[in-house]
């Protein structure tokens, strides 16, 4: 999705900023239950929808929420819904369905502080780790992480174009200092948006699954006149569930394949790269606004790497960059949970230095400078 001339400019929440991008990338389906410090997505949602035409739902719990917008995918709506830690835990077998089943959804999660109820109103990424494996089962995932308002917009219309395209769940890692802060941003009067094509066979000819029609390729909904059946149990190219070994393991791999097929596509990093550096900083979302600004006052040369697609973990590039370096200093607002991907990627030969916070504040650049000196 490649943006438009710049046009109204706004001060705006990252909230806010999400569901002014949801509109504009498609998005005609919200179905949500309020959470903080989610709310104000689904509040403008609720707003915006119905004057293009669009839905709004509140449902009764999350569990709710997530299969709602399942079918309304299905049916052709592109959908998307808003949650936080409690929430997006309640979501995690919906979202195994919706990679089963090869629908397109967009989950919000405003990271909070937890685990359990935890800290409703404070700031945290505790959830990095469950946005990759919190549902069972090998399955495709893509997750996003801005690190402000403005990439908030702009990755908020990539998480609708990854879905629709891969016909996968994408989740877009906000967190509460995030959704909250305001800043100015300019929103483009127009966006390009991926629509999906529908099928040029015959509706006898039609197969849902077929080895052809996995991503980037034209895909029926209900309610077009094809026949499709949809179902969580491994199954064959036509939807029904099958338990031959050689099934189960092709519909297995199409669906890893669509993050393996798609790397190149799916990769996108903030690199500041001194070959003269002995320190690199690898850091995502809000943690990683501080480190650059750590890096930028920083009497020492640091090399700096920030992943935007931050599931599936840039393991080739944190390499490469990391490689004959000294130090590597990973901020994030948990205990170590990023860290634990980096150091796959670094030799025996490179500290690893982490700095861990989960108060529910902010890390500042101050204390990351600390660490740099």
């Amino acid at each position: 999705m490649n943006k438009k001339a710049a046009g109204r400019r706004k001060l705006a929440s990252g909230n806010e900023a999400c569901a002014e991008a949801a509109l504009a990338a498609g998005i005609r389906f919200f179905g949500g239950y309020p959470i903080t410090p989610s709310t104000e997505i689904a509040e403008q949602m609720a707003l915006m929808l119905p004057r293009v035409g669009g839905t709004f739902m509140q449902m009764e719990d999350e569990i709710a929420s997530i299969m709602a917008i399942i079918a309304a995918a299905a049916a052709g709506k592109p959908s998307m819904t808003a949650t936080s830690g409690p929430g997006f835990s309640l979501m995690q077998e919906g979202l195994g369905y919706a990679a089963m089943i090869e629908v397109p959804i967009v989950i919000v999660n405003v990271m909070r502080g937890g685990p359990a109820t935890g800290l409703p109103t404070k700031g945290s990424q505790g959830d990095y780790q469950q946005a990759r494996w919190g549902t069972h089962g090998d399955h495709p995932v893509v997750a996003l992480s801005p690190k402000g308002v403005g990439e908030t917009f702009t990755l908020t219309l990539r998480a609708v174009e990854i879905s629709q395209r891969l016909r996968i769940p994408v989740v877009l890692l906000l967190d509460e200092f995030i959704g909250h802060m305001r800043e100015i941003v300019s929103f483009p009067e127009k966006v390009e948006v991926f629509h999906r094509q529908r099928p040029r066979t015959s509706p006898a000819e039609y197969v849902h699954y077929s080895e052809d029609n996995n991503y980037n390729a034209p895909y029926a909904a209900y309610g077009e006149g094809y026949s499709i059946h949809m179902t969580g149990l491994i199954h064959r190219e036509d939807g029904f569930p099958v338990n031959n070994k050689d099934t189960i393991a092709w519909n297995n791999r199409r669906l890893v394949s669509k993050i393996e097929d798609n790397l190149a596509y799916l990769e996108d990093n903030h690199i500041d790269d001194d070959p003269e550096a002995d320190t690199l900083i690898v850091g995502f979302g809000s943690a990683a606004r501080s480190a650059y600004e750590a890096k930028l006052i920083c009497e020492k040369k640091v090399s700096y790497i920030r992943p935007l697609t931050v599931w599936p973990f840039p393991d080739a590039a944190v390499r490469r960059l990391a490689k004959g370096r000294k130090r590597v200093v990973v901020p994030e607002m948990n205990e170590g949970q990023f860290s634990r991907e980096v150091e796959r990627c670094i030799g025996p030969e490179t500290e690893l230095h982490r700095i861990n916070l989960t108060d529910g504040s902010l890390i500042t650049p101050q204390r990351i400078l600390e660490a740099l000196r």
